[in-house]
């Protein structure tokens, strides 16, 4: 039975981070176990929020994971907030991975051409130490253009480039990438590269109004459940996560507050 590692935050309130990943990955019959990056009081975009940092328990913690013989088949990363944390995720990824674990690499830093509220330059200086750990680098286009350095375009970008931007990607070190919420060529599209098969693949969607916080952590553990626990190729997961995605968000339209993100206990059966 394969085992997962979250690093990411926790908020007290809202559906984001752990709290979204946690359910999909325990339907899928994959244990998660958790390493906090923060307590956060609730999601960023309320526009108030307080956050606790626990790189110190992290510093403890990971080396009583060495001494106790813990091992995991995956890490999956999140938000990072500070250089001390990417430091020590970044050494214990590579520890891992040695031992064969497998590191998704979710850049968690924004969207729709900007950053999120509380997020600086700084995290997207970690975030780029991140990806180059990482078999599996997942940014949206927002992210992928701040992890690349490349002017973000709201009129879309054509096929070749976002082949540019998935190799810009690759040459931080990744090994597959894919890049969520792009525009291309008039089309909403998943872009993305698998290793595997040495391609890249393209997927089109239809895009729902509206913006759900926590649908990103979804599509991770979902296609984190479809790779680890059903075998899946990396196009055919990808496209199981965005289609699972979209169900959800179709089902939670009537929620008022979008911010919480989407209540996924009563979604689980779309997986």
């Amino acid at each position: 039975m394969k085992q997962v590692l979250l690093i990411n935050d926790i908020a007290g309130y809202g559906k984001v981070g752990m709290a979204a990943m946690l359910p999909v990955l325990s339907y899928m019959g994959i244990p998660a176990f958790c390493m906090p990056t923060a307590l956060v009081s609730n999601t960023l975009d309320y526009g108030e929020f307080t956050q606790m940092d626990t790189t110190e328990y992290m510093q403890h913690t990971f080396p009583i994971w060495k001494r106790l013989g813990f091992h995991f088949d995956a890490i999956s990363t999140g938000l990072m907030f500070n250089p001390q944390q990417a430091e020590l995720v970044e050494a214990y990824c590579r520890e891992q991975a040695q031992q064969g674990c497998i590191i998704f690499v979710d850049p968690v830093m924004g969207d729709g051409g900007r950053l999120y509220n509380g997020i600086t330059q700084r995290q997207v200086v970690l975030m780029r130490r991140m990806v180059s750990v990482a078999h599996l680098a997942k940014p949206n286009y927002t992210e992928a253009c701040y992890l690349c350095g490349v002017p973000f375009r709201r009129d879309g970008i054509t096929r070749d480039d976002g082949r540019r931007l998935v190799d810009s990607i690759l040459l931080l070190g990744a090994r597959s990438v894919i890049i969520t919420s792009c525009i291309i060529e008039g089309k909403n599209m998943v872009c993305g590269y698998d290793a595997d098969t040495q391609s890249y693949f393209f997927h089109e969607y239809e895009e729902i109004p509206g913006l759900f916080h926590g649908t990103g952590d979804i599509f991770s553990a979902v296609l984190i459940g479809s790779l680890l626990g059903q075998g899946k190729s990396l196009p055919d997961a990808t496209r199981r996560a965005m289609d699972v995605v979209s169900q959800m968000i179709s089902r939670n339209r009537d929620v008022k507050d979008h911010c919480c993100g989407i209540f996924i206990e009563r979604c689980l059966d779309l997986l």
